[in-house]
């Protein structure tokens, strides 16, 4: 009985997937560390941008709750201007549009509402892509591992493959134990491509879905923020 429960445990020690990699050819190896950079790159961006986007998103509330409190345009504007690189996304949003607004009110524009209105939502509108953009950052290199990485990992798997049944081209007489080590060692490959794109689709589609949630928020201050102004200057 302990022969037998011994003889088990190598079994599955030899078939674990830290075993079936070290024993893996040298090019299934450099593509499997290729994989674990892939993943341990991608879960950093996935962690940094779920606080950004955290981050992002309570800025936000607290500036609407601040914007909507009943507090005059200029004191939030001077306020704005006075933190710097402090702002949230949506306070510098904000104070570009007012900064626009400012700069054509001292040129006499006001009676031209039109102009005005125009040349606000054309400053909101670049200082909201960047903002976008800001956001947006690192995305691609999510999307590029999540649809990549699978055909990497299946790619070593077809080399370790080919490798396996070459091997058996010098045997007379090929048995399913001279294979499966082979095999198994090359379908570790697609198991860690799988465990590296998974997470990366199912964070890119979060993150996507949430930045759109916060585009949204953005959009709506923008046309609200252009109605005040338009009630403003009449």
């Amino acid at each position: 009985m302990p022969e037998a429960f011994y003889s088990a445990y190598m079994t599955n020690q030899e078939f674990s997937i830290l075993s079936l990699g070290a024993h893996a050819s040298l090019p299934v190896k450099a593509i499997i560390a290729l994989l674990l950079l892939m993943s341990l790159l991608s879960w950093t961006n996935i962690i940094l941008k779920i606080f950004n986007i955290r981050h992002v998103y309570i800025q936000t509330k607290y500036f609407e709750r601040n914007f909507w409190s009943g507090g005059e345009l200029q004191s939030l504007y001077q306020n704005a201007l006075s933190k710097h690189q402090k702002t949230c996304a949506l306070e510098r949003i904000f104070e570009s549009g007012m900064h626009e607004y400012l700069k054509l009110k001292e040129k006499g524009l006001t009676s031209n509402t039109s102009v005005i209105l125009d040349g606000v939502r054309r400053a909101m509108r670049a200082s909201y892509q960047r903002e976008l953009d800001s956001l947006e950052r690192n995305l691609a290199f999510l999307a590029s591992v999540g649809s990549v990485s699978p055909y990497i990992g299946l790619f070593a798997t077809v080399w370790g493959i080919m490798n396996a049944f070459r091997g058996l081209s010098n045997m007379q007489q090929a048995t399913l134990v001279n294979v499966a080590p082979g095999i198994s060692e090359a379908l570790v490959a697609t198991a860690i491509g799988l465990f590296t794109a998974i997470p990366a689709v199912i964070a890119y589609n979060l993150f996507v879905s949430s930045i759109d949630r916060i585009s949204i928020r953005f959009n709506s201050f923008i046309d609200e923020f252009l109605n005040i102004l338009q009630r403003q200057i009449h």
